[in-house]
């Protein structure tokens, strides 16, 4: 798939509307991706650190960005690519993120993990892809 092709029809565009803490200590992150359709996904199982950065970045705290995620922008910044969309998947038993670069030459990062994924895509504000069968109706507590 090339970058600028359009949107595959089994993926929904879905935003970050809620990061939380499974458990007391905020050593197990969750959070959930919402749909423009009211579709949610609630993912888990992701560490409370990664939690903490995906909420600093929605809340415009840039300042403090972890190494893994500055090596990132400063491999964009020295290649002149810029990370464009996060594609969700399910590869087995655990979720999965494509990242795809524009710039020089399109760039596709595939089989990475979801939570550094959607980290990324909160840090950049780009769009999140997610496979559909993911997205259910929203439960309410």
């Amino acid at each position: 798939m090339k970058i600028d092709e359009k949107q595959e029809p089994d993926y929904e565009v879905a935003k970050i509307s809620h990061v939380g803490f499974v458990d007391p200590y905020a050593v197990e992150g969750m959070l959930v991706l919402k749909s423009d359709d009211g579709k949610e996904f609630h993912m888990r199982a992701f560490s409370g650190e990664v939690a903490r950065h995906v909420s600093n970045f929605l809340d415009e705290h840039q300042n403090s960005v972890p190494t893994i995620y500055k090596m990132v922008e400063e491999i964009c910044e020295e290649n002149e690519l810029v990370l464009v969309k996060v594609k969700i998947y399910e590869s087995g038993e655990v979720l999965r993120a494509n990242l795809y670069f524009t710039g020089k030459k399109d760039l596709i990062l595939r089989n990475y993990r979801a939570s550094d994924g959607l980290a990324l895509a909160a840090f950049y504000k780009i769009p999140i892809l997610v496979r559909k069968n993911l997205l259910k109706e929203k439960m309410e507590a």
